[in-house]
Order: structure tokens, then C-alpha cells, then sequence
């Protein structure tokens, strides 16, 4: 599953990254803000307009706001709350 297709609330994991299919700059910046394979990341928020943009997903102490497109080059696996 992607970032994007998380449901709201849900925690999970970042499992890959498709970098390739990211701007290089933006890229970098994701990176820069910590979303790379193993960050644990949790969907806040999902946008009300037909494209659903931003998501607004929380890393670390931080809320960042994603657009879909790079959100939907990150693969996630989904936390088990009992663990």
C-alpha cells in the first residue's frame, strides 16, 4: 500500500521510497525531513477537494503536509497497534 492510501488515523512505516519518481529537489527535501524507509509515519488528515490534497501526515514530533503525488511514491506497512 502506498502513503496515500493509508486511512486516517492509521500508523505505519515507511517500507520504500521511489525516489526516481520525484523531482530531485523534492526529493531531497522529503529526505531532509525524515521520510525514508523506516520512519514511522501516521495519516492526520486528508484533503476535502476532489484531488483529496494535502494530506497531512505526522513524522517525528512534526505535522508535514504531502501532496498525493509524493506521498503515492512511498510504499508503507501498517503498524499493529497490539505490538
Amino acid at each position: 500500500m502506498t502513503l496515500d492510501e493509508l486511512p486516517v488515523g492509521h500508523e505505519a512505516r515507511i517500507a520504500s521510497v521511489d525516489w526516481a519518481a520525484l523531482v530531485p529537489e523534492e526529493a531531497q527535501r522529503l529526505r531532509a525531513l525524515g521520510f525514508d524507509a523506516g520512519a514511522k509515519v501516521k495519516l492526520a488528515y486528508r484533503g476535502v477537494f476532489f484531488t483529496r490534497d494535502p494530506l497531512a501526515i505526522e513524522i517525528g514530533r512534526m505535522t508535514v503536509a504531502l501532496r498525493r503525488v509524493h506521498a503515492r511514491a512511498m510504499q508503507v506497512a501498517e503498524q499493529d497497534l497490539a505490538a
